[in-house]
């Protein structure tokens, strides 16, 4: 499992990815660091190394992390815990170049520290985030975001998007297309029939259609339809019920329909643990679940624990993967 091929994306220079890779590799013997790379400037990861007190080289030499270089755009613009199109830039360029590398076949997955979406937006590349830049990356006509821990998963629906464009998102392909991915992943896992529970939109799953109708006009059609292909579903369910009985393991996965109904009760229970994975893609990624921290980033305070995560279940995917 230790030897599979996984690149880790820097992330932007003047948040907490540098030190948390950095804190990562350092927590894991040796043995354990074959087949990572890291993608991303070596200055900037040298620095990180010396601020978690890890003797850790990068680039070429014995017992070195290997390195895939990418240049900063404009390093003397780059501020430590600060927004600028240079850590932008970096941070995009380091996850197109460990796409290529994924595309090429020369890694199995790739791991990505926190990138700032004002920082990329300020660089000119307009994406909300990692999930919609691989897609568009990658050539995938769509993604979904699984967040996966050993407590609590949740797949969503919709992401970073609007609550009003959530709603509108919310229809019986889209809803379908989120359950099958989310089956054929633990099925990749393992999981020989994964237990699948969605959550509905609208209060109390619109109370008959008194709170809204979306539940009964698409999302319990998409639910029929995945029974009909033998996936074992059930809802729409109330959200506010819902995640409290996958806690209590009745349910492997929960259907999330907008970034924060699946977000908050994820990372309420699994903060530290809680992986971010992108599905529907042809590359296997991974990431921590948190951001680039600014006001903690170069202070020496933040933890490598999500990293860490990020890493071992990228490796379980391509072990599963055969």
């Amino acid at each position: 499992m230790s030897a599979a091929r996984i690149a880790i994306t820097m992330g932007d220079p003047s948040g907490v990815g540098p030190e948390v890779i950095a804190g990562a590799l350092a927590a894991l013997p040796p043995s354990a660091r074959t087949g990572l790379c890291v993608v991303g400037d070596g200055a900037v990861m040298a620095r990180a190394a010396r601020l978690v007190g890890a003797t850790l080289g990068f680039g070429e030499g014995c017992g070195a992390v290997p390195l895939v270089p990418v240049a900063l755009a404009d390093r003397a613009t780059i501020v430590d815990g600060a927004i600028s199109a240079a850590g932008g830039e970096a941070a995009y360029r380091a996850v197109a170049r460990a796409v290529e590398l994924a595309l090429s076949g020369a890694i199995d997955a790739i791991v990505t520290a926190p990138l700032n979406k004002a920082a990329l937006h300020a660089a000119g590349h307009r994406y909300d985030g990692h999930t919609e830049l691989l897609a568009k990356l990658t050539g995938a006509k769509g993604s979904f975001m699984l967040l996966a821990s050993d407590k609590l998963a949740s797949i969503h629906v919709s992401t970073h998007v609007s609550l009003l464009e959530a709603t509108r998102r919310a229809t019986t392909t889209r809803v379908l297309a989120t359950i099958q991915a989310g089956h054929a992943h633990f099925r990749e896992l393992g999981l020989a029939e994964p237990r699948i529970a969605v959550a509905g939109l609208n209060p109390h799953c619109g109370e008959g259609g008194l709170f809204g109708r979306e539940e009964l006009d698409e999302i319990n059609l998409a639910v029929e339809m995945a029974k009909g292909e033998g996936i074992v579903v059930s809802g729409p369910l109330p959200a506010d019920t819902v995640f409290h009985r996958a806690l209590k393991v009745e349910f492997d996965l929960v259907v999330a329909q907008y970034h924060d109904q699946g977000h908050i009760p994820t990372k309420l229970v699994a903060f530290d643990e809680t992986v971010n994975v992108t599905l529907g893609l042809p590359v296997r990624r991974t990431s921590v679940d948190h951001g680039t921290a600014f006001d903690i980033a170069w202070k020496g305070l933040a933890r490598p624990t999500n990293m860490l995560a990020a890493i071992a279940y990228a490796r379980r995917m391509v072990a599963c993967a055969g």
